[in-house]
């Protein structure tokens, strides 16, 4: 069975890497290209749409989508926890629609992300520091918001990180109490360091993004669960299964 496709923000750069993808990949059909000057119902018709716009304009294309029986996926950064709490209330129950939010679609980045996770428990001292090309609009990056709130769940029983007063408005801003500094610069595409500091010691975790293709085995496995999704998906981990815990270290 063939699953058609819309793409809302094709003519960025997600966007023309994600179309050449789908136009190539067996089961899958790209029947509408949405840029900004299309209107929404160009995505009627589709089974899937996937969503890689801006911030602002994310939640209209997903509320479109999901009113006109559409599967989602997103790409696209700025979706809170409270926006994905609405969303989830919003479609509960509903087996005919289903949202997959992704804020990075590298697999080594969700890696990294985890162990990042994984070492939250043992530090108090952690900050994230994350660069993006200098056209990026939004920041934090949706991937420093989705580490600094696994890390904050992690600390659960531990407490919240070591942070600075929030009047030092140079030590970054809070996401799940944990510092993140985000820089927009030329020549960078994507990289992210969780930096954790404890007595006698620093631990650092990075991930660079050195290419688009970094996404492209992320992007083929979202799809295929936006095909089938119910209720709400956030995060690559969940898709590939990925533990969030480590074999013999307790949780």
């Amino acid at each position: 069975m063939t699953t058609r496709v819309a793409v809302i923000g094709a003519t960025g750069k997600m966007g023309r890497l994600v179309c050449g993808l789908i136009e190539q990949a067996a089961g899958y059909q790209l029947v509408a290209q949405l840029d900004s000057s299309s209107a929404l119902d160009e995505m009627v018709g589709a089974d899937v749409a996937v969503d890689l716009t801006r911030p602002g304009v994310s939640q209209t294309v997903v509320d479109f989508a999901l009113e006109h029986g559409l599967r989602v996926l997103v790409g696209t950064s700025g979706w809170s926890q409270d926006r994905i709490a609405s969303l989830r209330h919003r479609i509960n129950g509903r087996d005919d629609v289903g949202v997959v939010i992704i804020p990075n679609f590298s697999l080594g980045s969700v890696l990294a992300t985890a162990f990042a996770a994984m070492a939250a428990r043992f530090y108090d001292s952690i900050e994230i520091v994350e660069a993006h090309q200098a056209g990026k609009v939004d920041s934090p990056s949706g991937t420093a918001v989705r580490t600094a709130e696994l890390i904050g769940t992690a600390r659960a029983g531990r407490g919240p990180v070591s942070a600075p007063h929030t009047d030092q408005r140079a030590r970054g801003q809070q996401v799940s109490n944990v510092p993140v500094h985000s820089l927009r610069l030329e020549g960078v595409l994507a990289r992210q360091d969780v930096f954790l500091g404890g007595t006698g010691e620093t631990l650092t975790i990075s991930h660079n993004t050195l290419s688009p293709d970094a996404y492209i085995r992320g992007i083929l496995l979202s799809l295929d669960a936006a095909r089938e999704v119910r209720g709400v998906t956030v995060g690559l981990e969940h898709i590939i299964d990925l533990e969030l815990s480590m074999p013999g270290v307790p949780a």
